[in-house]
């Protein structure tokens, strides 16, 4: 009874290597184990643990086949959970490939103060609300609505100035970067171009820190309380090129830099 117990742990051990192996020192143990096994046993236990065995491998082989289906498929087959998110500034909807998480109000600090914060963010229209009061506290941080500021601009852009600038939040699935590609129309080989427009940000000698945004080449403005009216709040300036410390060319001094929104996989 002994041996048959010994017989079963070094058969259950080895399991891995019979299934998996066709060298020939593998064969030889197959040939080995038999060989105990008939030599030890009747022939009824023989058989039934035969049995047993080739039941087990086979369990064993079905469970590591759908393993590796489940893999491959994951790798081959578009399966893998990838996506990326991005906001598209200047506008109220994504591209077609895209889809709308939501659309809202651009959202920052006021252009003039001092410990503003930097970076704009993309507000939904459905606020959800904690707990709050309807004071306005002198020890707050405070958000305002964001305005075109296009009155310099020769072009149809110009219109816009004063109103105020919407956003979506876009989501891409089975791509992993979104990214914004400044001074550039069109995107690098290799990367799918989700939109283009022009490169906007803070008066250079406003108070408050902002951030480069890749705003719509063809924006749109945000309806609401006093959409079109100078409110001022965070402001959007388009970004020229200032030779220098700039290399010009290949970049022209005072011109307006352009930029693209681009995924990949």
């Amino acid at each position: 009874m002994e041996s048959l117990q010994y017989n079963m742990l070094t058969l259950f051990f080895s399991i891995p290597l019979l299934v998996s192996s066709t060298k020939p020192e593998t064969q030889l143990l197959k040939g080995k184990f038999t060989a105990q096994l008939s030599s030890a046993h009747p022939t009824h236990q023989i058989e039934t643990l035969r049995w047993e065995l080739k039941s087990f491998k086979n369990t064993v082989k079905n469970s590591m086949k759908e393993m590796e289906e489940k893999v491959l498929s994951l790798q081959n087959g578009g399966k893998l959970s990838r996506s990326a998110v991005y906001t598209r500034w200047g506008k109220k909807s994504c591209p077609p490939k895209a889809e709308l998480v939501f659309s809202g109000y651009v959202g920052g600090s006021y252009y003039s103060d001092e410990g503003a914060a930097v970076n704009p963010i993309c507000l939904p229209k459905d606020p959800e609300w904690g707990l709050y009061n309807d004071r306005v506290e002198n020890w707050a941080a405070y958000i305002y609505g964001a305005e075109y500021e296009t009155v310099t601009l020769h072009d149809s852009r110009a219109k816009l100035h004063n109103h105020n600038v919407p956003c979506a939040v876009c989501l891409l699935r089975d791509k992993s970067v979104a990214r914004v590609f400044p001074a550039r129309k069109s995107c690098y080989k290799g990367w799918r171009l989700e939109y283009d427009g022009y490169l906007m940000a803070g008066y250079h000698k406003h108070k408050a820190g902002t951030l480069y945004k890749c705003v719509d080449k063809d924006p749109d403005t945000a309806p609401g309380f006093k959409s079109s009216t100078n409110q001022d709040g965070y402001l959007f300036y388009a970004v020229e090129a200032r030779c220098g410390s700039l290399n010009c060319p290949p970049y022209t001094e005072g011109r307006e830099l352009t930029c693209s929104v681009c995924s990949t996989p």
